[in-house]
């Protein structure tokens, strides 16, 4: 498939990391999940994929830190993030913790349209190359 999106989903949670797989590959898209967040950082940047998938709470490291490392490389600063958390936005921008750009944030539970559509917009903003 030519357009096919190659994600990288950083997901503690089994159920909700195969939940993303299912509804994503039934799109024609490969993805890849991993429960934690070092193996995803070395994942980010040996697969280089078209987006990420980010929890927040993972069991070895803050789903911000591997944000802000990502935002601090220059080969994966430009890759579309949509944070899915079950944390409410407005506390993580209390705290100082924002998504910027292209960048989206998702709150669990979401709509299987609410997914796709947010993954679109991003690849949209950022086209394959």
């Amino acid at each position: 498939m030519d357009n096919q999106i190659r994600i990288l989903s950083i997901e503690d949670d089994p159920e909700m990391r195969g939940l993303l797989q299912l509804i994503l590959e039934r799109r024609g898209h490969h993805v890849m999940g991993v429960k934690r967040g070092e193996l995803g950082l070395e994942l980010l940047k040996s697969l280089k994929p078209d987006v990420l998938l980010l929890d927040l709470m993972l069991p070895d490291i803050d789903g911000w830190e591997i944000y802000h490392q990502m935002k601090a490389d220059e080969d994966l600063s430009h890759m579309p993030v949509i944070i899915i958390s079950a944390r409410d936005q407005r506390q993580d921008a209390a705290a100082g913790n924002e998504v910027i750009g292209k960048d989206r944030y998702l709150q669990k539970p979401f709509d299987i349209e609410q997914l796709l559509s947010t993954v679109y917009e991003v690849i949209e903003k950022h086209p394959l190359n």
